[in-house]
């Protein structure tokens, strides 16, 4: 087996990728990623998740606005949808990003030799390493070795045994934006946000959807209030098959049918399985080294440093976030620790208020504790709610719907949690992230900075007066 020797191995090329910059031009650095599914460079969030999807979402929102435009005194018809333009500007770009940083690092770093393949760890002696070198074998039996080893290997879909073992042809977020075009009718199996935000997708560029969510819920990990609301909003707009799940599955034509614990047969075009993801560190024979799995995850610390001396974690493959800002995130914590050495770290993760959102109709952003979370903690609990209908840029839209719940600690009048399902739901939550990450009390917060009226940014201003008389 051939050997060759770094000072630094990546494995990973989403978050991982951003970590050598300038201040690593005099490490020899070795990035070891066999790509997504077309074996695309760059991680998922770039090929497969955050940023086509969202690409795929503006055009969904911009179909359901015209259509939904009535109750304003606008009468417009969306007549087509037009598929193939649509992902070809999605992956037009994207491709071309993808391809150009693969470039950027083999052309243009004479320090990185890129890799594109698996890798797994090779045992090391009881002992430890006796050069300090830790070693990955790689699919075509090239063994790279680091004296640092960075394990941003990310996650991927995990997919029900019973649709698995079927035999019929499925899609997950890796290939289903690659589809030729537009399916008639889509099955989505799946209640998460993956799920949420495809169905959106799919229903708003013109597609029939089912979605089968195998909980009474949609969007169950968000605030009781938040999911109940936005699982009575999507049964209105989608057609949604709650506490049920598939038994059976098999080929129809060119579509598939699908068969549900209510006794129920769907019939789809397409077959979406969004029922979750799994770190990839069963992937890398971390055990080989003295690295356990912990639930599924490798273990690290605030610094982001694993039990084995020299290997470092980020990203899906270590966090219960999976969530491209918490992995740039940790991903800047390794940079700076890497840079200053294993025994004298001097960045620290920070995940006391970590915001997600759902890109789907309406949307969904939250950041900190559930209410019932809160409450759990035994934390005295000040709660607000404040409805879009209820404020002058609500009227305005005409949205009936819409609400931005705040959870405050009774004694200290600071937010502990923030959630809201709406109209530009995830640019609302900001400022609630920042009043929270600053200890700023709700009171405080909103008397004393303006809030522009009328401008939707006054839901969170109510809100955190709200929160502050329930004091």
């Amino acid at each position: 087996m051939t050997e060759q020797v770094f000072d630094l191995v990546i494995v990973g090329s989403g978050s991982g990728n951003t970590i050598p910059d300038e201040r690593f031009d005099d490490r020899s650095i070795a990035i070891i990623d066999k790509g997504q599914a077309n074996g695309a460079y760059g991680g998922t969030c770039l090929n497969v998740g955050c940023i086509p999807t969202k690409m795929f979402v503006w055009p969904a929102d911009v179909a359901d606005e015209a259509r939904e435009a009535g109750p304003v005194g606008v009468d417009a018809d969306v007549t087509r949808t037009r598929w193939p333009d649509i992902r070809n500007r999605v992956f037009g770009r994207i491709d071309r990003y993808a391809a150009g940083g693969l470039r950027y690092r083999v052309q243009d770093c004479p320090n990185i030799t890129v890799f594109q393949q698996e890798g797994w760890f090779l045992p090391a002696p009881a002992s430890g390493p006796a050069d300090g070198l830790h070693r990955l074998e790689l699919a075509d039996g090239t063994v790279v070795a680091g004296r640092d080893v960075v394990l941003a290997a990310g996650s991927r879909a995990v997919i029900p045994p019973v649709i698995a073992d079927s035999g019929v042809p499925f899609h997950t977020n890796d290939t289903i934006m690659r589809l030729e075009d537009l399916p008639g009718r889509v099955i989505v199996v799946g209640s998460g946000y993956i799920a949420a935000e495809f169905t959106h997708v799919f229903a708003g560029l013109g597609a029939e959807v089912t979605v089968v969510a195998r909980g009474p819920r949609l969007l169950r990990s968000q605030d009781d209030t938040i999911s109940e609301l936005f699982t009575s909003v999507a049964s209105e707009r989608w057609d949604v098959r709650l506490g049920t799940e598939v038994t059976g599955a098999r080929t129809v034509g060119d579509g598939v049918e699908v068969d549900l614990t209510d006794g129920s047969t769907v019939t789809g075009d397409v077959l979406l399985v969004a029922t979750g993801r799994t770190p990839n560190g069963d992937t890398l024979a971390t055990s080989a080294i003295g690295i356990e799995l912990e639930d599924g995850r490798v273990p690290v610390d605030e610094h982001q440093r694993t039990p084995v001396r020299g290997v470092w974690a980020l990203g899906d493959v270590s966090s219960p976030y999976l969530l491209k800002h918490v992995a740039n995130h940790e991903a800047r914590v390794v940079q700076e620790n890497l840079l200053a050495g294993w025994d004298t770290p001097s960045a620290t993760t920070d995940h006391r208020y970590v915001p997600g959102a759902v890109f789907t109709r309406p949307q969904v952003a939250s950041v900190g504790l559930t209410e019932a979370r809160a409450r759990a903690q035994g934390i005295d609990v000040a709660v607000a709610e404040q409805r879009y209908a209820d404020i002058a840029y609500g009227w305005a839209m005409d949205e009936p719907e819409g609400v931005c719940k705040l959870i405050a600690d009774r004694a200290t009048g600071l937010l502990v949690g923030a959630h809201i399902v709406g109209y530009q739901a995830s640019a609302l939550i900001q400022s609630a992230i920042t009043a929270m990450s600053f200890s700023i009390p709700a009171r405080e917060f909103a008397r004393g900075q303006y809030w522009i009226h009328p401008a939707l940014p006054e839901l969170v201003e109510n809100a955190l007066l709200g929160v502050s008389e329930d004091r």
